[in-house]
């Protein structure tokens, strides 16, 4: 017995496009014609169908496909086991990028809601970079530290961003002007900066000893993406993060001696997570 294309991709739930995809590909030539030369497929054409389907369903390309039945002897099981090797990393990828879909959900459920044009008219230049928050949710997000800072910067209002930014921009501007001047890193109008940016972290976000803020100054000096939380591309200048680091150190010893770093808080926590206005890197 024998059947149209028709029939048959009905039956196995292909186009007939496919067939006759498989059919100029030498993957699946129907065994018989009709006296008007149409495609007629009978039993062993059906079961080879249902061998190229099954390789197909587990992400074999036609090429490795016509090689596998191409030969009868060849070793079949070589080729699926290649193929489970590959099935698990990549259930293993989509289970990371899961992962990923998940904290990132978690960040963006938390901040406040603006407008395009109430996000620039406080936050200017500064952006919000997904990427990082993910990380630093991955990293510290099962810190109280951490916690508290997200929880307090997602319960801001409007006004208390604008007021928290104005008094960031300030301190920029007085950070850029040390450095421009030649200000020593470990001088004293330079480690009252950083002394003013721990005391900023600590009313806006969560209390901020010494320790606490050398981790950030880490972070900022060794991640872009931290460092253009407080200052924007459009103002840094080659050395300032590092600058800015050793300045928090020398504050740090200056209040407390050689003290140890913690990493219960991310700099995440000094913008806004307001999906909106996010940037994925």
């Amino acid at each position: 017995m024998s059947y149209t294309v028709g029939q048959v991709a009905a039956v196995a739930g292909v186009t007939v496009r496919t067939l006759h995809h498989y059919d100029k590909a030498g993957l699946l030539a129907p065994g018989e014609r009709s006296p008007a030369g149409y495609r007629r497929y009978g039993d062993v054409d059906l079961a080879r169908l249902q061998q190229i389907l099954f390789y197909r369903e587990l992400g074999f390309p036609l090429d490795e496909i016509a090689e596998i039945l191409a030969d009868p002897q060849a070793n079949a099981l070589d080729h699926l086991r290649a193929r489970q090797r590959q099935l698990t990393q990549e259930i293993g990828r989509l289970r990371r990028l899961t992962e990923e879909a998940e904290r990132a959900i978690e960040v963006q459920q938390t901040g406040v809601v603006m407008t395009p044009e109430e996000r620039f008219e406080v936050f200017g230049e500064i952006t919000f970079d997904l990427s990082y928050a993910v990380d630093a949710q991955r990293k510290w997000g099962d810190s109280t530290g951490h916690r508290e800072a997200m929880a307090r910067a997602g319960a801001h209002s409007k006004e208390d961003w604008r007021l928290l930014m104005a008094e960031a921009a300030a301190w920029r501007r007085d950070l850029l002007s040390a450095f421009d001047d030649g200000e020593p890193a470990d001088g004293e109008r330079a480690m009252d900066i950083a002394e003013a940016h721990r005391l900023h972290l600590t009313r806006w976000f969560v209390p901020c000893p010494p320790g606490m803020h050398r981790r950030i100054a880490d972070d900022i000096t060794t991640d872009p993406r931290a460092f253009a939380l407080f200052v924007p591309p459009s103002q840094q200048r080659p050395g300032l993060a590092a600058y800015l680091g050793r300045a928090v150190h020398a504050n740090a010893v200056r209040h407390l001696g050689a003290v140890p770093a913690t990493t219960s808080m991310s700099t995440s926590a000094a913008a806004p997570n307001d999906s909106s206005q996010s940037r994925k890197r």
